[in-house]
Order: C-alpha cells, then structure tokens, then sequence
C-alpha cells in the first residue's frame, strides 16, 4: 500500500533507531519569500518534517510568539492560496514532508474538499488543526482517508483514556502529544509526567507519538527525544525569527540554532 510522506519518513527513522524532529514555522513570517528560504534551511540542517503554519487572527493554542507571527504574517496579507503557491515551488526543490497547522475556520472557509485537494496537489501530505476534535472532524476525514493526507489529531495531559482511544485511532501518521495543559511557548521547566502519558499512548497504539509546546532548548530536546517518537519545536525557532527579520542571512542564523537542536534530538 502507498504511504504518504510523512510514514515513509517514520518508517525510516525507525528503521535507523533515531528520533523525528518536527520544526514548526508559520508561512509568510515575516515574508512568503524568506519562509521559502527558510523552510530549505531546516530541510538541510536536520530537520525531518517541516509544520507550516496557516496563520489565523484568532489562533487560541497559542502563545504570544506564535499569535505575534501570525500577526506579522497576516499584515503581509498571506492567504491559503499564497501559502500552497508557495508550498508548491518548494516541492520541487525538497522531498521533505510538510503538514500544515492551522485553525478549523480558514479551511472551512476555503471549502473542506477544495483544501485537502489542494494541499496534496501542491505537495503538502497532511494537516494538524488543534481546535477540531476528531469526533466533529468526520467530513475532513471523509475527504483526506482516500487521498493519502494526514489528518493528526492532538493529545493533551487531561486526556481521558476513553479519549487517547479515539485520537489514536483517527490520527493519521502520528499523534501529537501537548505536553502542558496552556498555549505554546518556550518553557522553562517541562512537565515531569511526560514520560508516563507518552508510554500510555504507546500502550494503546503503534503508531508514533511526537510531542510539542514548551519544548525550547536542545537540552529538554534530549530528555524528550529519550522517551518520544519526535519533538515537535515552534516558538524557540520562531523566537530566532523574529530577532532576526531584516537580516539578509535570517536563514543561515536559524540553520544554526536548528543543527544544535537536530545533534540533541538525533544522539
């Protein structure tokens, strides 16, 4: 059977005993062309899966850094037709997989079927959309099973186990686990029982768990790849973003605070 980027790349990295780094950005931060430029960057410096992030001007998961980009981003007047323009010319350079991160309203108002059509045409092989729990998320479902786009679902700490069922059975190709009950955002200190909600996941399926918000230095990098499938990294590379905008070399500064996270999360 035909798998879709992202399970090829799981399948890999298992197969090599290492560990998924996910790195998420968000599309037209501070301009399409520069996240054209860095999104390549990551691909070279180690990075496994590339998250774009649809931005939305109400985006409840996350925190100020992620809410600023969005902002800058959406000031540019980046839409979903510019992004997959973009995401289209940067298939042809790189076979890296990309998911999209969004919001329920942006797709609903681009039309269900129109987005995952799309998205697959313009080489985008799956989406996360954090405020659609899987039991309303028949319809998007629906129309990603047969096309091969992955639909991934989000655990959180306050996750029944009724509920983990569910999410590990609907998500495609991996599960993302919130590791803190808040937005995203570079933390401090992580969550101590991480460890034990990541191994119940990996009771109830087979399927690879990554986890993401909080995580922001290689070191906490390490400690979460020792135990999770990924680790899913955002404001920590958006922080580098945003210090950055206007500097011709933004994306080689980022490459390198990406290769110290790829050595910490691929030891």
């Amino acid at each position: 059977c035909y798998m879709n980027r992202i399970d090829t790349k799981f399948a890999e990295l298992k197969r090599k005993k290492k560990k998924a780094f996910i790195a998420y950005i968000t599309a037209g931060d501070p301009d399409l062309k520069t996240t054209y430029k860095i999104a390549l960057e990551l691909a070279k410096n180690g990075v496994d899966l590339v998250e774009l992030g649809i931005p939305f001007s109400d985006p409840l998961a996350d925190g100020p850094t992620i809410q600023a980009a969005s902002q800058r981003a959406l000031k540019k007047g980046i839409t979903i037709r510019s992004i997959l323009r973009m995401a289209r010319s940067l298939r042809k350079k790189t076979e890296i997989p990309f998911v999209f991160m969004t919001y329920y309203n942006p797709i609903y108002q681009y039309g269900l079927k129109k987005f995952v059509d799309d998205s697959k045409r313009s080489g985008v092989d799956g989406v996360i959309v954090p405020d659609l729990p899987p039991e309303e998320a028949g319809e998007l479902l629906g129309y990603s099973q047969d096309n091969l786009f992955s639909v991934v679902f989000l655990a959180a700490p306050t996750s029944t186990n009724e509920r983990l069922k569910t999410i590990a059975k609907k998500s495609g190709s991996f599960i993302y686990y919130v590791s803190l009950t808040g937005v995203t955002g570079a933390r401090k200190t992580l969550s101590k029982d991480i460890n034990d909600h990541v191994k119940k996941i990996k009771r109830m399926t087979s399927k690879p768990v990554c986890v993401g918000f909080g995580v922001s230095n290689p070191r906490q990098a390490r400690l979460v790849s020792s135990y999770a499938d990924g680790v899913i990294i955002g404001s920590a590379l958006i922080k580098v973003i945003e210090k950055n905008i206007g500097r011709r070399d933004i994306d080689r500064r980022l490459g390198r605070v990406v290769r110290s996270f790829a050595r910490a999360i691929k030891k």
